[in-house]
């Protein structure tokens, strides 16, 4: 039940995975029209954890990233012109169009930089926790990783470190049991992501990563432990992607992923189920969820509008922001 949590929070988690959810569709939609030129990589099916995480972040609180990154800066607070005017390469981009959607950025909300390097983001979370343990600044910082980053030996020495020194960090690892086409059982034995973190000396947890729900309460008591000096948490977010590893297609067709599968996950919509909760439980109704269909919507016409209409990088700033 979500009795327990108000009804602003309750309407802020769908909100915030709803808003997700369109921007990706509508990234999706425009794509073909080869506007875009960078790759995308769609988190299309996991907005519960940017959502169920991010939302017990502070402003300053800093996050670091994948090269699947659009939900997560999303729900930390980047808006939706600087986001969109970046997937279409231009000067006015978060990341000045340099970056794509690989490489997105926004210090004033906590978000230095995300980066495609798989496992890359663990050890900088690491050190911004450093960083916030020896400014004593109260920040905290978490970073998303998924199943692959698992077998980096970025994962251990990021978690053996952080444990060692107690440092504010929380690692989130969205499971969605694929590192590109490779299936997670295919390069793991049978043990759970989250029970690594006992080798560490550190709480781990794992669980349904597409019921926001869950996703709130264990990244809560996460949070609570870093800023009260108890040190860091692994948390395991299993979910699914519905998109392909990269681009607005599926792979189902070629048969990367088995369509029963994929099927199975769909029908396990984050979006979906919350929003239906929601109604059961009169947080919001039908007509309230269509208002903020249509919001969200407008919102989205006007960034893709200012995007397309924005300026692209002028050539003698080639050399500009590069060290």
């Amino acid at each position: 039940m979500t009795g327990r949590i108000n009804k602003e929070t309750l309407t802020a988690l769908f909100r915030t995975m709803l808003r997700i959810r369109l921007f990706e569709d509508r990234v999706v939609s425009l794509y073909p029209d080869q506007e875009m030129k960078c790759p995308v990589h769609l988190c299309i099916g996991q907005e519960a954890i940017a959502a169920g995480v991010c939302i017990h972040l502070r402003k300053e609180d800093y996050i670091f990233s994948t090269h699947r990154s659009h939900g997560h800066c999303i729900a930390k607070g980047m808006g939706l012109r600087p986001l969109a005017a970046e997937l279409y390469g231009r000067s006015n981009g978060c990341s000045r169009g340099r970056g794509g959607s690989m490489h997105l950025a926004d210090p004033e909300n906590g978000i230095p930089g995300t980066t495609a390097i798989v496992g890359g983001c663990i050890p900088i979370a690491v050190g911004a926790a450093l960083s916030a343990r020896m400014k004593k600044n109260g920040r905290i910082a978490v970073a998303f990783f998924g199943d692959g980053a698992a077998e980096e030996g970025t994962f251990h020495e990021g978690l053996n470190y952080a444990s060692l020194r107690k440092l504010p960090v929380i690692f989130v690892c969205e499971n969605n049991f694929y590192a590109t086409n490779s299936p997670l059982k295919a390069r793991q034995p049978e043990v759970n992501i989250a029970d690594k973190a006992a080798g560490h000396g550190m709480p781990g947890v794992w669980g349904d990563g597409n019921d926001v729900m869950f996703v709130h309460d264990a990244c809560k008591e996460a949070v609570e432990r870093a800023r009260a000096g108890g040190g860091p948490t692994l948390l395991e977010f299993r979910t699914y992607r519905w998109k392909g590893h990269v681009g607005p297609d599926s792979d189902i067709e070629t048969g990367c992923r088995p369509a029963a599968e994929y099927e199975e996950w769909v029908r396990r919509c984050p979006v979906e189920m919350f929003g239906k909760r929601l109604m059961k439980e009169a947080v919001l109704s039908q007509g309230d969820i269509d208002r903020l269909t249509v919001s969200i919507g407008a919102e989205i016409d006007d960034a893709m509008e200012f995007a397309r209409r924005s300026p692209f990088p002028q050539q003698s700033e080639m050399l500009d922001h590069v060290y």
